[in-house]
């Protein structure tokens, strides 16, 4: 079988290369059961939205999603949103992979959620750090409780974004817990090694090839991954799906660049075959 001399992505906009984007998914085609795709959830299958209780995958996606665990070796989802989340919104699918809170938690057989030990022992700074967000948040901010994280949304309320920043930095030294910056957010996690990156890694051992596909500056370390994987000799795939908060380092660490999540399925329908 030759490699297709076009691409037809479905109508999404691909930053005008069919071709390229036809060799650049050609390998995992061609070798789908030793071949791994991983994905983001928020900004990536799921349009950014003012609630993020509201956030929820484009239509198909879990179609999709579903034929891609039917012939790849590995399917996952690597988000900042618990693993339960991430289980409601795509349908309890089963045979994917799922990591939420940035690796912090991992789905495990029988619909149980590992927990990484080192972040366990923070929970009670979290919770300290989230009472205080509660607590003196400016009217309209957003405060997101994750279990391990918790993150303050100024999206509807950007005037007060320098007070999210002052304040994540305040309980940041007075608990240790580590600062993350996000879509018109930011986050407070415990400092261990856990990222996007650590998941890939992770994720990506005994497969051929690899590919993974994110929005924000959350997916930089997935990125930096594949790097390491494809300098090993591992065929590696990064697809940046943009927008106008899209980080400008993610579009020029990318393969690829999407335009939204239209795109983001236009690509997985495509892996999909």
């Amino acid at each position: 079988m030759d490699a297709p001399d076009a691409f037809d992505a479905g109508g999404a906009q691909v930053e005008g290369f069919s071709a390229r984007v036809g060799e650049a998914i050609w390998p995992f085609l061609a070798a789908r059961k030793r071949a791994a795709v991983l994905t983001d959830f928020d900004g990536t299958l799921a349009p950014i939205v003012d609630d993020p209780d509201q956030a929820v995958a484009l239509p198909g996606t879990v179609e999709v999603l579903r034929r891609l665990v039917e012939r790849y070796g590995m399917v996952g989802v690597i988000s900042g949103r618990p693993v339960g989340y991430l289980r409601e919104r795509l349908s309890d699918l089963p045979g994917i992979r799922l990591a939420g809170l940035y690796g912090l938690e991992r789905s495990i057989a029988g619909g149980e959620v590992e927990v990484l030990p080192e972040a366990a022992r923070w929970q009670d700074a979290v919770d300290e750090a989230a009472a205080a967000a509660d607590s003196e948040a400016p009217a309209g901010v957003r405060v997101e409780r994750k279990g391990l994280a918790v993150t303050i949304h100024v999206r509807t309320v950007p005037q007060h974004a320098s007070w999210a920043g002052d304040f994540a930095a305040r309980q940041a030294a007075a608990t240790g817990l580590q600062v993350h910056p996000g879509r018109q957010s930011v986050e407070l996690r415990p400092p261990v090694d856990a990222d996007k990156g650590t998941v890939v890694a992770d994720l990506a051992a005994g497969w051929s090839a690899v590919c993974y596909l994110g929005d924000d500056h959350g997916d930089l370390p997935a990125f930096a991954c594949l790097a390491r994987l494809r300098r090993d000799g591992i065929t590696t795939l990064a697809v940046a799906v943009a927008s106008a908060e899209a980080p400008a380092e993610l579009l020029v660490a990318a393969d690829l660049v999407v335009d939204g999540p239209a795109g983001a399925l236009a690509i997985l329908k495509a892996l999909a075959g």
